[in-house]
């Protein structure tokens, strides 16, 4: 790692900062919230609907993992500050990839999405508009089959779209497992029928690779990022595989890359603007979308990049990146990427740091939620235009966090989820606790 920053460094692609402080001024800055105590298994969820808010309702609706990953819900009433009891709706299958995702349709009705692992995808409905009330319904969607990961959004006119990975050899035994791109549904009537990408545009998939000589052929999407008033939803990456020697899943990551999706064309644009049409493939990918590459290792015995990875704009409207890196040590090594009109500009902001989701404050000033191994408490962090960055305040939470989301559409002060991390890796542990937080009322 340190023979390739100072690579980076003498080609002028990482500009060193001093490292952030090992802790930011503790402010009261959040309230935080316990909806539910000693219940949360261990979750392969990404920083993506955890939680909506309904202006309708006056309430903010969330979703999570119990235990055997049991997809459960909760209400919280912004009338009167209550929540309700944690409800279970759907099974987890005892999988950890099985975590739910939540989206408010345009109709009103609040649906889960839920990839199981490799298999299948399911959509749960909420059978009332605007509430968790009554028996929820499952749809299995075969035009999501072979689906992990699941990434749903919104647009502007109510069109859903379903982003997931596939594992193709669950279909095609003859394929690698190594191979698993992306693909994408989409719903235009609330998530009642379904298309899938194959369909709609004729490719076999949205992004991803076949063939690389390294064998990393497969895609771990970080997160994704609607952008309303661009009509795009901005994707960041890494690759994995089994490397150059063999055909395995998930052994390596590699490198990161960014992309943008126009939802009314189906177009892949890079940073740059470079039109990729509506399928992306490797040699793309490395001509157009890179940010950083990284070496084929496993500092500390740790895939590197971590698979959580963030989007967001500068002031200008330019995107920027954030992820982190692990040392020969095992710590973790914080760095954005800013997109300056020709090229990245990659900087090592922080170390020590798991970086968990992003918040846009205004223009182009984000707060960045991090944690620390093993340590209570959510740290945050301001970062400008993707460069700039410095302390802010410490969220204080009775025990670690594992994931954080921050709430769509949310709702002082229920504006990030923070699902506490269980004491074990499998699912039939869940003493996890379920944390909100937000900002005080006035």
């Amino acid at each position: 790692m340190r023979r390739l920053l100072c690579a980076l460094i003498a080609a002028g692609l990482v500009i060193p900062v001093p490292p952030a402080a090992a802790k930011p001024p503790e402010k009261a800055a959040f309230d935080v919230m316990t909806p539910a105590s000693t219940v949360a298994s261990r979750t392969d969820r990404r920083p993506n609907a955890g939680g909506v808010f309904d202006p309708v309702a006056r309430k903010t609706f969330i979703s999570w993992s119990g235990k055997a990953a049991d997809t459960y819900v909760q209400a919280y009433d912004h009338r009167t500050g209550f929540w309700t009891a944690p409800k279970k709706i759907a099974d987890g299958e005892s999988d950890p990839h099985n975590y739910p995702t939540m989206v408010l349709a345009g109709d009103g009705h609040l649906l889960i999405f839920r990839g199981m692992h490799n298999t299948r995808t399911v959509i749960s409905r909420a059978p009332l508009a605007h509430s968790l009330d009554g028996t929820w319904t499952d749809t299995e969607v075969p035009e999501g089959d072979a689906a992990s990961y699941p990434m749903p959004v919104k647009t502007v006119d109510g069109t859903l779209f379903l982003f997931y990975r596939e594992t193709t050899n669950k279909l095609d035994p003859t394929a690698n497992s190594d191979f698993r791109p992306m693909k994408y549904i989409v719903s235009r009537d609330h998530g009642k029928t379904w298309k899938n990408s194959v369909r709609l545009t004729g490719k076999p998939w949205a992004f991803g690779s076949l063939g690389r000589s390294d064998h990393m052929d497969e895609i771990y999407v970080g997160q994704l990022r609607y952008l309303p008033s661009a009509g795009r939803i901005q994707f960041v990456y890494t690759l994995a595989g089994g490397g150059p020697t063999q055909h395995k899943h998930d052994v390596h990551h590699r490198n990161v890359y960014y992309l943008s999706f126009d939802v009314r064309t189906l177009r892949f644009f890079s940073a740059a603007g470079h039109d990729l049409g509506t399928q992306v493939d490797d040699a793309e990918q490395e001509r157009y979308l890179k940010v950083v590459e990284t070496p084929l290792e496993l500092p500390g015995a740790l895939k590197s990049p971590d698979y959580i990875l963030q989007a967001g704009t500068q002031r200008d409207g330019k995107p920027f990146v954030t992820w982190f890196q692990f040392d020969a040590a095992g710590s973790p090594r914080d760095f954005a990427g800013a997109w300056n009109g020709r090229n990245w500009e990659v900087r090592e902001v922080a170390n020590g740091l798991r970086l968990r989701e992003i918040e846009q404050l205004n223009g182009g000033i984000w707060r960045v939620y991090g944690t620390r191994d093993g340590l209570p408490g959510i740290e945050t962090f301001l970062l400008e235009n993707g460069r700039a960055w410095k302390p802010e305040t410490l969220i204080t939470t009775p025990k670690p966090v594992q994931r954080v989301e921050v709430i769509t559409g949310f709702r002082d002060p229920a504006r990030i989820l923070a699902t506490g991390a269980s004491s074990a890796r499998d699912v039939s542990v869940a003493d996890g606790d379920i944390y909100v937080a937000g900002a005080p009322h006035k």
